[in-house]
């Protein structure tokens, strides 16, 4: 993504989505501001759940077994799958269809996020961007990991 050197994971494109996703569960003040305020051209919070589990199949196995293609080392793996099985007891508990207020409001929902910011700035900062920069739209999104 941006200044990611998009070509040296094999999968890079999975791993630009699941940063993405990561990215967007990270932050209180985007899902505030954004997902709660309705904002066009993010996606929902489902979405986010979906774009992290999606490809990779997360939901089923452990990030671990794409260490080498999606993720650079173990440790990235278990942040990952730490965010992933936290995000995911929320979403099966809420439901897929629920509306975000169901998420930011569930109780384990700020343990969720930490998981997801600790994933999310270990991956960014692997890729040697700036952890604290904004999300991008799914449109730049789409547009990143068409290119390369």
């Amino acid at each position: 993504m941006g200044g990611m050197p998009l070509n040296d994971m094999p999968w890079w494109r999975w791993r630009s989505q699941v940063r993405s996703a990561l990215h967007m569960l990270s932050s209180p003040a985007f899902q505030r501001d954004v997902w709660l305020a309705g904002v066009d051209g993010y996606g929902d919070v489902t979405d986010a759940v979906y774009r992290l589990v999606e490809d990779t199949w997360l939901d089923h196995w452990s990030a671990e077994k794409y260490v080498g293609t999606v993720f650079r080392d173990s440790q990235e793996a278990a942040l990952v799958d730490t965010a992933v099985l936290r995000v995911l007891r929320i979403m099966h508990q809420a439901g897929p269809d629920a509306p975000v207020t169901a998420y930011l409001e569930h109780a384990d929902w700020p343990e969720a996020v930490r998981a997801a910011r600790d994933a999310h700035v270990r991956l960014a900062t692997s890729d040697g961007e700036d952890p604290e920069a904004e999300p991008r739209t799914l449109e730049v999104l789409q547009i990143l990991t068409r290119s390369a």
